[in-house]
């Protein structure tokens, strides 16, 4: 399938080519990630191979944007996520418009296509009794267990994301005040509550554990290995996935993000105000944040639902 203009000579590539040409100009121009080329390369390959099978034709007046939304809507019969869907098209739109910018094309064909609505999916959080039944099973005295008891009850005392618990430091943590100086998303810094429970399991750790495990060479950061080294953001996911296995939880479900979301919604349940949530969170925006109001609401139709004789 050539994208040339209707009586336009083009080169023997034919689209194929073009599609060279394009992914150049996402490389050169516009600066985009080798992984978006190949991604970007592999849709519209294959939009070009459906539609030469489908309509028999190359020619690029063929191209219509009712064409364009039977592929979509193909895409859609085999099972593709919206979430993909919404990639391919974009991937789609911005080639085309490339082409009728450089009078490849008369017109856009893509142009009046709208992406597919985006599907919300609630965060999975545990339930207040699952997080206590996780956080307390780790009761060991030994290093490794007062570093495993303290990473679980800081990630559900702050919040905080798996990448800003593997880079905390000693500099930034006052267990006096209760507060960690953490750096989120895009090197911004905010405070972390350290509750009472996490101030203590931390206190612990630090006496008791991590100063056992000091190496020469060993830095700042709060939670180490056994060779005195930080703890990789891996090594802590697998803590505590291996801790919820150990206490009878679906280690395949429980993930450092999993007691993040169930801070946020353990909160909200409770009272707390969505602002100060973001806050806490780090959330630039509170449309990002609001997503734990529909996991209330959810909880609360689902009571209802169970326990009103009319539901």
């Amino acid at each position: 399938m050539t994208f040339c203009h209707p009586g336009r000579p083009w080169h023997a590539g034919g689209v194929l080519e073009l599609i060279d040409g394009f992914i150049l100009h996402l490389a050169t121009e516009r600066g985009l990630s080798v992984n978006y080329q190949v991604l970007v390369r592999r849709f519209l390959e294959a939009f070009a191979s459906w539609f030469k099978m489908k309509h028999q034709s190359e020619k690029p007046a063929d191209v219509t944007t009712d064409r364009i939304a039977a592929f979509l809507a193909q895409r859609k019969k085999d099972g593709i996520a919206a979430s993909s869907a919404r990639i391919e098209l974009i991937a789609i739109k911005i080639f085309f418009r490339w082409l009728t910018a450089r009078k490849h094309i008369a017109a856009d064909p893509a142009d009046a296509i709208l992406p597919p609505r985006q599907e919300k999916h609630l965060p999975d959080s545990l339930n207040e009794q699952d997080v206590q039944k996780l956080v307390e099973s780790v009761n060991g005295h030994t290093p490794l267990d007062r570093r495993d008891r303290a990473i679980l009850e800081l990630f559900y005392a702050s919040g905080v994301r798996l990448s800003e618990l593997a880079d905390a430091k000693l500099e930034n943590l006052s267990l006096e005040e209760g507060w960690i100086r953490v750096t989120g998303k895009g090197s911004k810094t905010r405070l972390s509550p350290v509750g009472g429970a996490a101030r203590d399991a931390i206190a612990a750790w630090l006496q008791h554990g991590r100063a056992a495990l000091v190496k020469p060479k060993t830095q700042s950061h709060i939670f180490i290995s056994k060779l005195g080294t930080r703890l990789t953001t891996a090594r802590i996911q697998q803590i505590v996935k291996e801790r919820a296995a150990m206490c009878g939880l679906d280690p395949a479900r429980i993930h450092p993000h999993l007691l993040r979301h169930s801070f946020a919604t353990h909160l909200l349940n409770n009272g707390a105000d969505l602002r100060v949530i973001q806050e806490m969170l780090g959330h630039a925006d509170i449309s990002t944040t609001q997503i734990y109001t529909h996991v209330d609401q959810a909880r609360l139709k689902d009571v209802h639902r169970r326990f009103h004789p009319r539901a």
